[in-house]
């Protein structure tokens, strides 16, 4: 009778609960936390304010989190930026049979084994030519006055002293590369975050060329599928258009070093193997690189004789010309073709915002931004 009693009383106790809970469950209450509140006003002064400011406060927060890692966000965008660069170099091997990790692994030995040769053969006299024309550059300096037209200026202005002056303050006390890059801890410092830096493109650069299809794939994976068959053939279209950029410029840039070296040899120029090197890296600069690199050839021609500088000086602008309307079009194959005051405005305003890396990265960005407007923006404009 006790244990007939005893499951009468848990019975009755598992109805009373089942009842409690399905009432709960119809008032929309949650079982043991009490009642639901009335929903906040999304109307309400305090609500808007409150998620102003939240807003606010993260985006400040996200400006300076992406302040702090800028050079980390640089160093990607140049691997990004060498890899595309490289990929129709991969292509072409794949083209002929050879798988995505054969045809990169034969690109990786060509570019170490140039960058090898060119260690071992131009390095050496690079710096020895460098070495020189630091130490010799007061001399070089002086020797301006024995023009007389400089000499004149200087007399009137005293341009040519005051630059003597502060070189030799800066060469002979042996204060310049120190006080350039702020003393010893500084050129410490700047040479082992340079080689970092160097490794970090390195390593990454070949993982972006190696994955580049799979990196790809992954992304047009997160566009919806009615529109990412568009998506991927314009992503594919910016990509090869910045491959063939940074293949054409380094072509375009190694034609204007030789192009000065052989100019320089006929005109015995000093510091001949240096000035071809540092016009390379100025050519690499789209548009405003190669006024800096006339400027110096020029400068150093001017050493020697004024004649030597004004034949110099007219060579490199014929190149010029040359290289703009007939090099460039060839090599690029108008896959680049932009209206001339984008391009202008592109390099000055990628020089001025990131220097040398922005030189480099803004004719490429222009002229993807260009793909944009001509097969996006310009044909929604048409129908409207």
């Amino acid at each position: 009778m006790a244990t007939k009693k005893s499951a009468s009383v848990k019975k009755s106790a598992g109805k009373a609960i089942k009842k409690i809970a399905g009432e709960r469950k119809v008032t929309g209450s949650t079982p043991g936390f009490g009642k639901s509140g009335a929903p906040l006003d999304r109307g309400h002064p305090f609500y808007f304010g409150f998620l102003a400011a939240l807003g606010a406060v993260l985006a400040i927060t996200m400006m300076r989190a992406f302040a702090s890692a800028s050079q980390v966000f640089i160093l990607i965008l140049i691997s990004l930026f060498l890899a595309a660069g490289l990929n129709p170099a991969v292509l072409f091997f794949q083209r002929r049979g050879l798988s995505r990790a054969s045809a990169v692994a034969v690109i990786v030995g060509c570019v170490l084994a140039f960058v090898g040769l060119f260690g071992w053969l131009a390095i050496p006299p690079i710096v020895d030519q460098l070495n020189a024309l630091f130490h010799n550059a007061p001399r070089l300096i002086s020797e301006l006055k024995n023009n007389p037209t400089l000499n004149n200026l200087n007399d009137h202005f005293g341009i040519i002293d005051s630059i003597s002056t502060k070189v030799n303050e800066g060469v002979h006390n042996g204060q310049f590369a120190m006080s350039a890059f702020g003393g010893i801890v500084g050129v410490g410092k700047a040479v082992v975050s340079g080689a970092i830096a160097g490794l970090t493109i390195l390593v990454l650069t070949l993982y972006f060329l190696a994955s580049l299809p799979n990196v790809t794939k992954t992304v047009y994976r997160l566009v919806p599928a009615t529109r990412r068959e568009r998506v991927a053939g314009l992503s594919d279209a910016i990509i090869f258009r910045i491959g063939v950029f940074v293949g054409g410029q380094a072509t375009v840039a190694l034609i204007a070093s030789i192009y000065i070296l052989i100019v320089g040899a006929i005109l015995h120029l000093p510091y001949v193997t240096a000035l071809s090197v540092l016009v390379f890296i100025c050519g690499l600069i789209p548009l405003v690189g190669h006024l800096l690199g006339v400027s110096v050839v020029t400068l150093v021609a001017l050493t020697k004789s004024p004649s030597s500088a004004a034949i110099a000086f007219i060579a490199y602008v014929v190149y010029v010309q040359i290289e703009n309307y007939v090099i460039m079009p060839k090599i690029m194959k108008k896959s680049l073709a932009m209206p001339g005051l984008v391009t202008i405005l592109a390099a000055l305003l990628g020089t001025s915002l990131l220097g040398l890396v922005g030189g480099l990265l803004c004719v490429p960005i222009a002229a993807a931004i260009m793909l944009i407007v001509d097969e996006v923006i310009y044909p929604k404009a048409e129908k409207s």
